[in-house]
């Protein structure tokens, strides 16, 4: 029985990424948090649309992203 092309590639893709695998497993961090992080960074863009310069929307991104709470100033009575 001949291996399906599916089988035969996956060798060569953990040899070609083979120095990506523990880079990815050293952080800790689990798929699921790092899909969270990619879909905030796509719904930030989406509401980025139409910034003049990339450089806004990338602090944007790294304003979102990076755990800070933010408050606005409340009123006070």
């Amino acid at each position: 029985m001949a291996a399906s092309p599916r089988s035969s590639s996956f060798p060569k893709k953990i040899r070609r990424r083979r120095p990506d695998i523990p880079r990815t497993i050293e952080p800790g961090y689990s798929s699921a948090r790092l899909e969270a992080f990619n879909n905030r960074i796509k719904a930030t863009i989406r509401m980025a649309y139409g910034f003049h310069r990339v450089t806004n929307l990338i602090a944007l991104i790294m304003l979102r992203c990076s755990g800070l709470d933010i408050r606005l100033p409340q009123p006070t009575i």
